[in-house]
C-alpha cells in the first residue's frame, strides 16, 4: 500500500460544494484516471481519501491538503498528470508526493490555518491596525455561535494565533489571520471579522495549512 499527499487549489468555481461532494468529486476523478485506490474494510467499504481540514462553503484556497491511499504504485508525476485531466474547473493539483503509510493521520497533524480576508472598511488603515492590535492584546473573548444543535459558547481569543493588515486598496482591507485548527477547536475568519467590528467579508481565501511537523 502507498500513500500520496496531494496539495491542491480550490477556486471560485467550486467554493459552494460541500465537503462530502468534494470527496465524491475526487473519488470520481481518481477512478476515471485508473488509480488503484485502497478501500476501508467493513460492511460498506469506501476509498481511503482524507482531507486535512474541511473548508467551509464560500471559501477558496491555494493550499488544500489531501492524503490518498493506493493499492498499486503510481509515481507522483503520473498521478498529477492522469488525475489532473479528470478534474473540473476550479480544482487543480499543485503537487503530489509520497509519504510513509505509517505517519499519523493528516487531520491529526494540522495545527493552524492561515487566511486572507477582504473586507470593506470605512476606517483607514491606521484604525484597522489598531483594532487588530487591540484584539490580540485581549486575554479572553467570550463568544457564542448558534448551530443547528444549539448555542455553542467558547473563548474566541484562544483560537486566534495572529492577525495582520496584509494590504489596502480603495476602501477594501486585506486582513491576514493565523487561526487555530485542531481537535481542540477551529477559528472561523468571519467570526474574527465580526469581533473586530468590521463589515461582512467580501471574500475569504485560505492560503496555508500548518502541520505539526512544519
Amino acid at each position: 500500500m502507498y500513500r500520496l499527499r496531494v496539495r491542491f487549489k480550490r477556486g471560485a468555481e467550486v467554493k459552494f460544494i460541500s465537503h462530502l461532494d468534494l470527496i465524491r468529486l475526487w473519488h470520481r476523478a481518481l477512478r476515471r484516471a485508473g488509480v488503484e485506490l485502497a478501500y476501508s474494510e467493513g460492511f460498506s467499504p469506501h476509498p481511503r481519501i482524507s482531507l486535512a481540514a474541511p473548508l467551509a462553503l464560500g471559501i477558496t484556497s491555494d493550499n488544500e491538503l489531501m492524503d490518498v491511499l493506493v493499492s498499486g504504485y503510481i509515481s507522483p508525476h503520473a498521478f498529477t498528470a492522469g488525475v489532473g485531466r479528470q478534474l473540473p474547473p476550479g480544482v487543480e493539483i499543485v503537487q503530489a508526493y509520497q509519504i510513509a503509510p505509517t505517519l499519523p493521520s493528516l487531520q491529526s497533524q494540522v495545527r493552524y490555518a492561515e487566511y486572507l480576508v477582504e473586507v470593506r472598511a470605512e476606517a483607514g488603515p491606521g484604525q484597522v491596525t489598531r483594532a487588530l492590535s487591540s484584539l490580540l492584546s485581549t486575554e479572553s473573548l467570550p463568544w457564542q455561535h448558534q448551530r443547528d444543535t444549539g448555542t455553542r459558547s467558547y473563548d474566541l481569543r484562544r483560537l486566534i494565533d495572529d492577525l495582520w493588515l496584509n494590504g489596502w486598496q480603495g476602501d477594501i482591507a486585506s486582513i491576514g489571520m493565523r487561526l487555530r485548527c485542531d481537535s481542540a477547536g477551529s477559528g472561523r475568519p468571519e467570526q474574527v471579522i465580526k469581533a473586530l467590528g468590521l463589515a461582512e467579508p467580501q471574500s475569504i481565501h485560505r492560503t496555508r495549512l500548518i502541520l505539526k511537523t512544519s
